[in-house]
């Protein structure tokens, strides 16, 4: 088995477990508690990025791997291999989800789509910043830890799910805080819910790419992040 079949398959575990932990606590807890909800996509994350960081990077996210693509991180081939398996695995979770876990709870909440009060039509412009300032933050943290190399490297798992479950507490409410095309893509695939879906591609990759030029090319710059000696 090459290096790129084994990179997928974690990439493609690593989304699974993010959407079916993700997802799942919203529909366990019927949307109503924040808290909860952040708290499981941030740990669910959280050990993903520990289990595939080390084989694939541990992206779990297409905004994640089309940063690491502008920058020159990951090679085209790998990147769309990489973004295809995470919409599967997303996809698969869902479809999981929706089979096995009770319709009413899941009709609910519309299979832990991530939606919020300002997903409808008119809001669209406020759903894209909000998604593109929170995938922004994300994706500096995964840079700033996983991608420096001055980063914590043996804490980065937990600084990127924590990111993810901070963004959650402050705009779940209000987008459902995807950050993220394949999490926001398996429910919308399987329960047919695809409420200004284009935001939750739109908002992540720009808040994604510009978050990926920014650190690399200002923050790490031509000297590798070295800074200059006093």
């Amino acid at each position: 088995m090459n290096l790129l079949t084994r990179q997928c398959v974690v990439e493609f575990i690593g989304t699974f477990s993010l959407t079916f932990i993700g997802a799942g606590a919203i529909i366990a807890t019927g949307g109503e508690n924040l808290v909860a909800i952040a708290f499981a996509h941030g740990l669910a994350l959280s050990m993903a990025v520990y289990a595939s960081g080390h084989i694939s990077g541990g992206h779990i996210n297409p905004a994640v791997t089309i940063g690491m693509l502008v920058t020159g991180k990951i090679k085209p081939p790998a990147a769309a291999a990489y973004i295809v398996v995470q919409l599967l695995g997303a996809t698969l979770a869902a479809c999981v989800l929706s089979s096995c876990l009770p319709g009413e709870a899941v009709d609910k909440v519309k299979l832990g789509a991530t939606l919020g009060s300002l997903s409808a039509p008119e809001n669209v412009v406020q759903v894209i910043v909000i998604e593109a300032i929170l995938t922004f933050l994300l994706v500096t943290t995964i840079f700033a830890v996983a991608v420096d190399k001055r980063g914590p490297k043996n804490i980065y798992g937990f600084a990127i799910g924590l990111t993810v479950c901070f963004d959650i507490l402050c705009a779940g409410k209000y987008t459902g805080a995807s950050m993220n095309p394949a999490r926001s893509f398996g429910p919308a695939l399987i329960g047919g819910h695809w409420d200004i879906h284009h935001c939750y591609w739109i908002g992540p990759i720009l808040g994604g790419v510009l978050a990926a030029l920014v650190y690399d090319r200002i923050i790490i710059g031509k000297d590798g992040g070295g800074g200059d000696e006093d």
